[in-house]
């Protein structure tokens, strides 16, 4: 199976009324701004997008919207994050149904798999549905680690094409090109990582701070793939103060209360998160504001 994800693909939020209630609407123009401002693909309803404190309902109509909002301009890949397989294949067989182009399939949540239960987890998911899979490894995150044992066993399963790395360790990227060539398409997952993986063999991004400043992510990629590294330096740079927030545990709500100071969207998040409180707020306040006054010139340079 062949795929054409590669880019920059917003963990997009999912967005809430004051009573906590979803708002599809509101959700909708983000993400369809998002879209407008050059994004090459989005990711419904992962981390950032709340998932796991969703109900399975909720989810297949923020998804639906998602899809509808969409029309086709983009690729439409949904995480599938539930705690075992008989619930992950559930919803990735809705997710289809709903019209998405692709999953962005997690390791079972609060259980930790040993490399044979986490084969058989994403097999069992994989062989429900004919979307094509990214698999998201996220060990600081999930406690599971997606190495190369569960990549290998993995290889004959025609529709899992991708990994999202989101492991902090870059050299992860070079392994798995050297062990397994071009049979998974790799992202990088980890906003602070994801330049030096471009630059290790990662065809896309799939980014939470995008979701703030969608054009400066979308030029750093371009600028890397024109060969213009310097301006793709220039707004990694610039960019890295904010790029270090998507490794905290208070990502979500970090990267929703960036999308409300630049107007794109709300800071209400559902429990057990709260929106940020205090000095952590006025921080986040603080770079956000910041980064707003010292963009970067986003004119397209000549490759060098």
């Amino acid at each position: 199976m062949t795929i054409g994800w590669k880019g920059v693909f917003p963990a997009v939020t999912t967005q809430l009324r004051e009573d906590l209630s979803i708002d599809l609407a509101d959700t909708q123009r983000v993400v369809d701004d998002l879209v407008r401002d050059g994004v090459t693909g989005v990711i419904a309803l992962g981390t950032v997008g709340e998932n796991n404190s969703l109900e399975y309902e909720e989810k297949v109509s923020v998804l639906s919207a998602i899809v509808e909002v969409v029309d086709g301009r983009v690729p439409v890949i949904t995480g599938v994050s539930e705690y075992d397989t008989r619930r992950a294949a559930r919803y990735a067989q809705a997710a289809e149904k709903a019209g998405a182009d692709g999953l962005m399939l997690l390791p079972p949540m609060v259980y930790v798999p040993k490399a044979a239960e986490l084969v058989a987890h994403f097999k069992g998911v994989a062989e429900k549905t004919a979307l094509p899979i990214m698999l998201y490894n996220n060990p600081p995150a999930y406690r599971t680690v997606i190495d190369q044992e569960v990549l290998e066993a993995l290889r004959g399963v025609e529709n899992i094409v991708a990994v999202k790395e989101s492991a902090p360790d870059t050299r992860r990227f070079t392994d798995f090109r050297n062990a397994f060539g071009d049979r998974y398409v790799l992202f990088a997952g980890l906003d602070d990582v994801a330049l030096e993986g471009l630059f290790l063999g990662a065809q896309g991004w799939v980014s939470g701070l995008t979701n703030a400043f969608p054009k400066e992510s979308v030029e750093l990629v371009a600028a890397f793939e024109r060969g213009d590294y310097a301006k793709a330096l220039e707004i990694y740079r610039w960019f890295m103060p904010l790029l270090h927030l998507d490794a905290e545990h208070d990502l979500v709500q970090s990267i929703k209360l960036a999308e409300q100071v630049m107007g794109r969207g709300s800071e209400r998040v559902l429990p057990p998160r709260y929106p940020l409180e205090g000095a952590r707020r006025a921080e986040v306040i603080a770079m956000v504001e910041k980064a707003a006054a010292t963009r970067p010139t986003l004119g397209v340079a000549k490759a060098a």
